[in-house]
């Protein structure tokens, strides 16, 4: 019955919080004082050192470099791998902003490629057909923490010869085809801001493979200074973005924890999938074989036609009022403010028109399809995720029922 909803008076499914996210352990708060008391803070820290080892460990590389955000890591990654002012970098319409403001930071041009809509990841077939002569890099997005379809991605970027800088920001411990992510193309990013699976609050980290990129993103993440050169001597035109040791030391005991907490993840993760595919006007996200996603965040699709209509933001404010959040997420970036371009603060920017583009997947997704729950639903009990299921459950099926109700809901 409708009036069994929240919504309408009735009692909410969940009254109590989900489980806090960053988690604080003895553990973390013992490696911070030992770091404060024993070691140095910045340059020279061991704690650096050790995060940086652990880390391209359990990435399954042979380089990390820890860096005060993930931002500025796609920045560093796009200088190093050569790209100049005016060179075109192809990024999902379909992701946080940084992917795209980064390759503005480095001068470049940011190109929109739509999604697959059933994966909410980039589009091997769009990317391919948006490669133009001025085409220097390609960064797919890991969305969600899970895994594109990194196979096609290195097929075009062989074909054409393009440099793949992933984007693997809510991807720790993804996994395409049994290795790590981040390192499968020329290199990648990973980021530690408050939200995500391993969490300083801010800082980021890039992993690869390859030496020589690695010493050029050395150098533009330490103000251009070269390994063991002069501090004095400076050979690009680079920043400070190193992490502090103090971030490393919050970071370092939770890579202990991190398979525990992915397991977590994946069994509530495929908990919700299979019940959302029984719940009528609900899709899960489609899984690509090989692909094991980190579940940073947890999403699935509305399919209006199938609620007679009802706008998703109605589902949204009926979840809300079960104790459960849900939220649309992203929007499509080229409709962002600021790619309506001010052309002189963005000269290389002038003669392009972003706001005309409207890549059909990505509309669909983000203005009309994607749910998401917030990032600690994932990290619940087994009566957390149940709550979850039953909210969806409850109001999807109060609005097949009786639809006429929810249209001229009040917003």
């Amino acid at each position: 019955m409708s009036s069994d909803l929240a919504i309408f008076g009735g009692k909410p499914v969940r009254v109590t919080p989900f489980p806090n996210w960053p988690r604080v352990t003895d553990e973390i708060k013992y490696s911070v004082i030992n770091t404060l008391e024993n070691d140095k803070w910045g340059v020279g820290s061991s704690t650096i050192d050790r995060f940086n080892d652990k880390f391209s460990q359990i990435q399954d590389a042979k380089y990390s470099i820890a860096l005060h955000s993930g931002t500025s890591a796609i920045w560093v990654c796009l200088k190093a791998a050569g790209i100049e002012a005016g060179d075109e970098v192809i990024v999902p319409s379909y992701t946080f902003i940084a992917t795209a403001t980064a390759v503005v930071l480095a001068n470049a041009v940011p190109v929109f490629a739509d999604i697959c809509l059933e994966t909410g990841n980039i589009d091997p077939i769009s990317v391919e057909s948006l490669i133009t002569n001025k085409t220097k890099a390609i960064i797919p997005v890991h969305t969600g923490g899970t895994p594109a379809n990194i196979d096609e991605i290195l097929a075009i970027s062989k074909k054409f010869n393009i440099p793949v800088i992933e984007d693997a920001a809510q991807a720790h411990g993804a996994e395409w085809k049994g290795k790590k992510v981040g390192a499968l193309g020329l290199g990648g990013i990973f980021s530690f801001q408050t939200s995500k699976n391993m969490s300083s609050g801010e800082g980021g980290a890039i992993v690869s493979n390859n030496e020589s990129f690695m010493d050029a993103c050395y150098s533009y993440h330490n103000c251009g200074r070269v390994r063991d050169g002069e501090w004095y001597e400076h050979y690009r035109l680079g920043s400070n973005l190193r992490m502090s040791a103090l971030n490393a030391a919050i970071l370092i005991p939770q890579i202990n924890t991190l398979v525990n907490d992915f397991n977590l993840r994946e069994i509530n993760r495929d908990t919700l999938d299979n019940a959302i595919n029984d719940i009528d006007g609900l899709r899960p996200m489609k899984r690509i074989e090989g692909a094991r996603s980190s579940n940073h965040i947890f999403m699935c699709r509305y399919i209006e036609d199938e609620f007679s209509g009802v706008k998703r933001e109605v589902f949204f404010k009926a979840m809300q009022a079960e104790g459960v959040f849900t939220y649309k997420g992203w929007s499509p970036l080229y409709k962002e403010p600021l790619f309506t371009v001010n052309s002189k603060e963005y000269p290389w920017l002038k003669d392009i028109n972003y706001q005309v583009l409207e890549h059909d997947n990505t509309e669909r997704f983000a203005n009309k399809e994607a749910v998401w729950l917030r990032q600690n639903h994932l990290i619940g009990s087994e009566g957390d995720t149940k709550d979850i299921i039953n909210a969806f459950d409850k109001v999807a099926s109060a609005m097949q029922k009786d639809p006429k109700i929810f249209l001229n809901l009040d917003l």
